[in-house]
């Protein structure tokens, strides 16, 4: 299930990258949210990074793990039964289990294909 850019938003949604400075996968995450943002036509929308840096501040926070990306506050890419904590998230990609989400999946969630 896919949280896309509502046409009501006029293109502007609150996008949040939620990660922990201890994960490799939030940074390649960031590059290609901010590339699909681009292809998208979406290149001036902010990015607003959330530093996760406890157990506590994860379980408040709902943080399934880093990378999360959440548009509008609601997880863009969710799964069937999310723990939250301070972990790495792995995401399922054509090409396999990957650390962060491939950039046709980003591209795919801020359009309106059906």
């Amino acid at each position: 299930m896919y949280v896309r850019i509502d046409p009501a938003h006029h293109g502007r949604v609150d996008i949040e990258l939620l990660y922990f400075s201890g994960c490799p996968n939030w940074r390649v995450a960031q590059e290609r949210l901010s590339e699909a943002l681009k292809l998208t036509g979406h290149a001036e929308q902010p990015i607003t990074l959330v530093e996760v840096d406890t157990d506590e501040r994860a379980r408040q926070l709902r943080f399934p793990g880093s990378p999360t990306i959440r548009l509008d506050g609601r997880d863009a890419l969710p799964t069937p039964e999310q723990t939250y904590g301070m972990s790495c998230r792995v995401y399922a990609s054509p090409g396999g289990l990957s650390g962060a989400p491939s950039l046709e999946q980003l591209v795919r969630l801020l359009t309106d294909v059906p």
